[in-house]
Order: structure tokens, then sequence, then C-alpha cells
């Protein structure tokens, strides 16, 4: 069955691979991002260039998820053009590198506003569609710094991924009695072939951010990367996480895992999840609940 789905944050990285990987696999897939006609030009010729290479129905599509305006104006397209949205890929994040102490309030309030409140927003635009349909599935790409190994330099970003991954547990529970399916993605520290360190922001605060400089040594930040890299295998390939989203929105209506991993580096998140996703299915349980762990609708649909 050819499903509709909207990819965000995809002009690279994970959003990029995730959806070539779907268009590939005979969907259609809106691949989204700021700028399709400045400085993202280029990758809307990629896209436009790989669907005709690839014979798929790959299309670029201009979202800002920090504007309810272009959400809104991108969601009617898509429903123009194909009368649904079966499947929301929830990818769009940005990165930020160096002390916690050294980011000022108002950075920390535009990494939230562009992880937790951009997926809020895109969801707002989307789950209408999805509930009169009685159908759909979410898929939100969280990271294993949630639960797992938690190094130094990445606190406001860290913080940013808990709070979307938070927010995607307790809409799983909310939209399940509408038929709407939902599955977190866990990748790992992937340190190259997405350019999330490459793209990362630094802290506005140069003359803390050179106090720890000066206490940790100039080039403590390079080798605290470095580090991070050790811990990920030569063979890890980013390109899994788009493998692992095509196999997912391939398996039938209900029958698909709340969370699954990515995690070359085996950073002890997969345990920690483990636990913590039992845990809030068994307090479900114990007030009376256990009908919203799963989505009730229409059987034959994503």
């Amino acid at each position: 069955m050819t499903l509709v789905a909207l990819v965000t944050g995809a002009s690279s990285g994970f959003g990029e691979i995730i959806a070539r990987d779907l268009a590939s696999a005979g969907h259609i897939a809106y691949a989204s991002m700021r700028g399709t006609g400045e400085k993202n030009a280029d990758k809307v010729k990629d896209n436009t260039a790989f669907a005709a290479d690839n014979g798929v129905d790959l299309r670029s599509i201009e979202l800002d998820v920090q504007d309810d305006a272009s959400i809104g104006s991108a969601v009617e397209q898509i429903v123009g053009e194909c009368g649904r949205i079966d499947v929301l890929v929830q990818n769009a994040g940005h990165m930020v590198y160096g002390p916690v102490e050294a980011f000022t309030p108002e950075q920390c309030a535009q990494l939230y506003d562009v992880n937790v409140l951009g997926a809020h927003r895109v969801n707002r635009a989307v789950l209408p569609h999805m509930r009169a349909a009685r159908s759909g599935l979410l898929v939100w790409i969280s990271s294993s710094s949630v639960a797992g190994g938690v190094p130094p330099l990445l606190g406001p970003y860290f913080a940013a991924k808990a709070g979307m991954d938070a927010l995607a547990v307790c809409i799983a529970k909310e939209v399940a009695s509408f038929g709407i399916e939902t599955t977190i993605v866990v990748p790992g520290a992937f340190t190259t072939g997405t350019n999330h360190f490459k793209n990362a922001g630094k802290p506005e605060d140069a003359a803390i951010d050179e106090a720890y400089a000066k206490l940790w040594g100039e080039d403590f930040e390079d080798q605290m990367q470095a580090a991070l890299a050790e811990t990920v295998p030569d063979a890890a390939d980013p390109g899994e996480v788009g493998k692992a989203v095509v196999d997912l929105v391939a398996q039938p209506h209900g029958k698909r895992p709340l969370r699954i991993h990515i995690d070359p580096a085996s950073d002890g998140a997969a345990v920690t999840f483990t636990v913590m996703d039992r845990v809030r299915e068994q307090f479900l349980q114990r007030i009376g609940y256990e009908r919203l762990l799963h989505p009730h609708g229409r059987e034959d649909a994503a």
C-alpha cells in the first residue's frame, strides 16, 4: 500500500535519509525544509534529480517548524495533492555544543522551540486529518541521550530531546483511541554521516565559554568529541535509521513497537528505556487505562 509521508527537517541527515528511503520503498514522501527557494534550493534540485533517476515519488516542500503559517500551508498542500497524510516523521531539530552555562536563556529557548514546540506545531496541523481518518502513524526521532550515556557539552540539546521524547510518550496515549499509532526511534551517537556536530550551534556568552576553555584546555571540546567518536564502530551507518523507519512503516497497524533503537555505540539507552516504558505501561494498567496503550481504529490503515 502506498502511503503519504511527511518528514520534517529533511534537508540533510536523518531526515533526508528517511525521506529518500520511504520514497524508494514506494511511498509518496514529502521532504520538508526551510528555504526551498533560497539556502536549500540545491537540496530541492538534488531531490528532484533523485526522484527522476530512481523513478520514485519524492517531493520537496517548504516547512518551517517555527512558523504556524508555513506548517499550515505545507499540510494544506499535501492534503490537497494526496487527500491525506498517513505518516508523520518528527525529525526536525538542532544541536548545540559547548558548556551549558555559556548558552544564554534565549539560546536555550530557541533550541526548545525548534526541537519540542516545532514538533507540537506540526502535530497540531497534521493530527486533525489523522483523527478524522481514524488512522495514522507518528514516528518520532528521539535520541539515546534521553536515557543513556550523557557526556558534557551537549546539555541544552539533550534537555530539548528529553522534552520531545516525553511529549511523544504522552501523545501516544492520547491519540491511540483515534486509531493513531506511535513509534519512537532512538538513534545513538552517529558522529559521522549526519553533520550534527558540523552544524552545531555555539554558546553566545564568550566570556563564560572562555573561562571553561581556560580551565579545561583549549582542545577539551575537540577531545570530548573524539572520545565520543571512539565509542561508535567504524561500520556504523546512519542509513540504518532510514531502513528502520521503512521497515516500521511496512508493519501491520497495531503491531508496531512503541520504541526501537539504532545505537551502534550501545550507550545503555536500550536498557533504561525498557525499564522506563514498562513502568509507564504498568502505571496505566494500575489506574485502569490499559486500553490507551494500543491504537483502536481502521485495521487496514497505517
